[in-house]
This record gives C-alpha cells, sequence and structure tokens, in this order.
C-alpha cells in the first residue's frame, strides 16, 4: 500500500527498536533465573519507577463511580486549568492567565497541536543535536524541516543565542528547545535563554520550549521556567515526569492568547480532548500530600544521579555534564567501542543491561554517547554497576 511522502522524513524510533530486542532477550532462558539466567536491567527507558499519587488514584476511582467520563471542553476542564495557573505561581512565581493552558492528550499531542498549527512545508526550525527525536519529527509531519545544530558539551548540550542568530535564513520559523532536555537533562542557563528569546523576537519568530522535566529541576539556577521571559513564549509540559502519569497521557500547553483558538479548532477535530478521566484525577495532583510526595521523589532522583554519575565515571564512561534535571544520564562510551550502538548491544547480551545508544538523538554525537535513564531503583541501578563492571574490567586507564 502506498503511504505518505511525510513518512519518509520520520525515522524510525531506535529507543523502542533496543526495547524490543531487550524485551526479548530477557524473555529468553539467558535471563530466566529459574534456567540459571540473569534478568535484564532496564535502563533504557524514559519513565518514572514511580506511578500516580494515590490521592489521584482515589480520586480516578471516585470519578469512575460518578461516571464523570464524559467529553470536556476540547481545550480541558476549567477547573484544571485555574488549578495549573496556581501551581505555576506557587512554584515559580508566574502569573499565568488559565486562558492560555489548553489541556492535552500528553505532551505530545501538544507538539502536534502546536507544530501544526505554526509551521508548514517550506519552513525550517532550528534545534539542538543532540534532543529528542520525536520533536523533530513533529516538526516533519506538518512539512517543515527540522535544522540540528550540534551543541557539544561546552555549551551544556544547548543552542547558544549567537548560534540561533548565526544560523537563522530566510525560511526560519522559530527554535523548538528542551530544558531540561532529554538525552542529557541538561538545561539551558536562564540569561542564555532571555538571549535566544530576544534572538528569535527580533527575526518574528516563535520560541517553542519543551519544559516536561521542568518539576525534576535538581539545580535552582536551572529551576524556572522560561515563560517568565513573555508572554510569546510557547511552553509544553507533561503529567507524566514529576507527577508520575505517564499512561494517563495528559499534558498541557501555555500558548500566547492568540493562538489558543487555532490550537483548540485543531484539538477538536484531531482528538476531541484529553482524557476526562485523567482530567478530573489530576486535580489531586496539587493537593498538599500529593505534593509533598512529588518532592521527595524528586530527591530521591538526585540521590540517584549523585550515585550513578561518578559510579559511570569510575568505569570509563564519564558523563561530560552534570544533569542538572529530568534522570538521565549521557554519557561517552569511546573508551570501549567506536559504536555506541555496537556497545548498547554488547552490554544488553552480556551484562544484561538495557541502554540507549546514541542514534536516536541526532547524528553529531550518535557514535559515542549513551543514554541511561536513572528513573529505575538504587538497587537495580547498583547492580546494572557491578555487571558493567564485571564485562568493562579493566578499565580503559588501568594497564591491560
Amino acid at each position: 500500500m502506498r503511504t505518505a511522502r511525510r513518512l519518509e522524513h520520520i525515522e524510525p524510533f531506535y529507543v523502542m527498536e533496543c526495547a524490543k530486542a531487550a524485551a526479548a532477550l530477557a524473555a529468553s532462558p539467558a535471563c530466566d533465573p529459574a534456567q540459571g539466567g540473569e534478568p535484564m536491567i532496564f535502563l533504557n527507558i524514559g519513565e518514572p519507577d514511580f506511578t500516580a499519587a494515590p490521592a489521584v488514584v482515589a480520586a480516578a476511582q471516585r470519578c469512575l463511580e460518578a461516571g464523570a467520563t464524559q467529553y470536556t471542553p476540547a481545550i480541558g476542564l476549567a477547573a484544571l486549568r485555574e488549578r495549573l495557573s496556581r501551581w505555576y505561581a506557587q512554584r515559580f512565581g508566574l502569573d499565568i492567565d488559565p486562558a492560555r493552558i489548553v489541556i492535552t492528550a500528553g505532551a505530545s499531542a501538544a507538539l502536534q497541536l502546536v507544530t501544526s498549527a505554526l509551521f508548514e512545508a517550506g519552513d525550517e526550525v532550528l534545534m539542538p543535536d543532540p534532543s529528542y527525536p520525536c520533536n523533530r519529527h513533529f516538526v516533519a509531519a506538518t512539512g517543515a524541516q527540522a535544522r540540528l545544530l550540534p551543541a557539544g558539551p561546552g555549551q551544556r548540550w544547548q543552542l547558544s543565542a549567537a548560534e540561533v542568530a548565526a544560523h537563522w535564513g530566510p525560511a526560519t520559523r522559530g527554535v523548538l528547545l528542551a530544558s531540561p532536555g532529554n538525552p542529557t537533562g541538561t538545561s539551558i542557563a536562564p540569561a542564555e535563554m532571555a538571549a535566544i528569546a530576544e534572538v528569535v523576537r527580533g527575526h518574528g519568530g516563535v520560541t517553542l520550549i519543551d519544559e516536561i522535566y521542568l518539576g525534576l529541576a535538581q539545580d535552582e539556577a536551572y529551576g524556572g521556567s522560561a515563560l517568565a521571559l513573555g508572554d510569546d513564549i510557547i511552553s509544553i509540559n507533561s503529567f507524566s515526569k514529576y507527577f508520575g502519569m505517564t499512561g494517563w497521557r495528559l499534558g498541557w500547553v501555555v500558548l500566547p492568547r492568540q493562538l489558543v483558538g487555532a490550537v483548540e479548532r485543531l484539538a477538536q477535530n484531531l482528538y476531541i480532548c484529553a482524557s476526562a478521566l485523567a482530567q478530573h484525577a489530576a486535580l489531586a495532583c496539587f493537593e498538599p500530600e500529593s505534593l509533598a510526595l512529588y518532592e521527595a521523589r524528586r530527591a530521591e532522583f538526585k540521590r540517584r544521579r549523585d550515585y550513578i554519575v561518578p559510579a559511570l565515571g569510575a568505569l570509563g564512561l564519564p558523563v561530560p555534564v552534570l544533569p542538572d534535571g529530568a534522570f538521565y544520564a549521557w554519557f561517552d562510551c569511546s573508551a570501549y567501542n567506536a559504536s555506541s550502538w555496537d556497545f548498547c548491544f554488547e552490554m544488553m547480551q552480556k551484562a544484561h543491561v538495557a541502554l540507549t545508544p546514541g542514534r536516536d538523538f541526532g547524528p553529531a554525537f550518535a557514535d559515542k554517547q549513551v543514554r541511561l535513564s536513572f528513573a529505575s531503583g538504587m538497587d537495580q541501578l547498583q547492580q546494572a554497576v557491578a555487571r558493567l563492571s564485571r564485562e568493562l574490567r579493566p578499565a580503559p586507564s588501568a594497564p591491560r
């Protein structure tokens, strides 16, 4: 069957290809403890091991019992939009009009809506390399082109204002950034973010920023939202990471007022509304006991980071920039293998540790960098380090 030409610009999601290979191996005798095997440790997928807070689960049960499962407005429940507005005020000191907040079926739907509303064939959108692959594929699906600019460890794996200015061309429509970013866990310094926004404004472009990991910021210097820079900033966010509601598929986007109507029209036609059950349940995310739980989890992610980053370094797998948010370590495997793809499959087969090679995140650092997710528990991380140590010893710096 003939498929649309746009698919030619959508690459496979290699994270999932690796995940399928790891799952197949995990189901084999080599990973079956009953047959003397070693269970697979999955450090490849960016999903917290923490699930929805108890108050959220209880709210969902009440919602089902009350039959509150009908369609909501396409832009979401007014109560949830208002509660998010109050959260921005409490957490970030920002006055965000609820009328600018649109509830979406996950951050993915938010990106689809915004890119569809803003970009078209012939447009160009600047993005850092490395960056999350689906973000550039949302751009490609509109017929526009994502232009990846290599952003190395010296600039925290993020774009600079100077680069944006230097690479802005006649077809450039805007920038799509992420702070904290995936796969690196690093954020854009506030002054640099402000400078980028000014460059984009000066060209009449749009600044779109993925902030789905912002709640998991570990460093106060990077803990603010880019929404502080003005009402023209577009921020994507999600209930999946900080709030632990991955499978509930609920997110939101904060828009300039003049864009809300266009996004609402698209949402009405593309998916009617986000899950009513998820929206009603998410109101309980902002109860004091839920917020206290999320902060405790954030502290646990920091504890895991502070263990895994030096542990990787001791194995000869350095993390060039300390992640200040999210739950990823972006490490360099080049001391052992010139191909991160081969390194990951070797560790999958020998150590039974699933990792993510750099291929998904852009070509500039694809061969040498690997993403490790420390969203798994500390016991899993410690076991993974022991197994990697077993397979990688002696370290490259040690006499052979």
